[in-house]
């Protein structure tokens, strides 16, 4: 089962919500990025929630993703394989992801991903439950997410994508890591306070 959005890598959704919450994405990860050494923030790990669950099953860490007709996959591969020293991949790493790279949010996918180990039983439950919320809250804002949850393939562009820029940060990730997509339905999506 898959959807055009997630072959592609994106929506083509031109809801105001959406623009907001990239623009408002691309921010907060260049801060984290030159604040923060890129170590994530709530502003980058949203609260998952499953239809019908009171309690968030936990927050999860995730990726935003140059669409493809942007995509830099192949450079984050590169930097990758040019250096063994974890230090020296991540300082390059940080130094790419810090400098423009984030500056343009009409580049970027609004399907995240997030990675999970191999047979992750969080990520069968996300997985199996079709859909789920996913809540951010920082920075005095919040965007509430509903979205469609896809298994990415190793083929996908965006699993693609997602293992190239985690292997940035952990170079012992497992080959065989679950890449979820979180697909957006903007029309069910809200923000506090309201988008401009």
């Amino acid at each position: 089962m898959s959807s055009v959005a997630t072959q592609l890598g994106q929506s083509y959704s031109d809801h105001p919500l959406r623009k907001a919450f990239l623009r408002w994405q691309c921010r907060v990860r260049q801060m984290s990025m030159r604040d923060q050494d890129g170590r994530p923030d709530d502003a980058i790990m949203p609260a998952v929630l499953l239809p019908d669950q009171p309690e968030a099953l936990g927050h999860i860490i995730t990726v935003m993703n140059k669409a493809p007709g942007y995509s830099v996959t192949a450079e984050l591969t590169h930097m990758a394989a040019k250096t063994n020293d974890p230090a020296q991949r991540r300082d390059a790493a940080i130094r790419f992801l810090s400098a423009g790279y984030f500056q343009n949010a009409v580049e970027f996918s609004d399907i995240l991903t997030a990675t999970f180990p191999p047979g992750s039983e969080g990520a069968k439950k996300i997985h199996d439950a079709g859909q789920c919320q996913l809540v951010f809250e920082a920075y005095a804002q919040t965007f509430d997410l509903t979205c469609k949850v896809w298994r990415l393939a190793p083929h996908n562009l965006l699993h693609q994508a997602t293992m190239a820029h985690n292997r940035l940060f952990n170079p012992s990730i497992h080959p065989d890591t679950e890449v979820l997509g979180f697909e957006p339905d903007w029309g069910a999506s809200s923000s506090d306070p309201a988008y401009s």
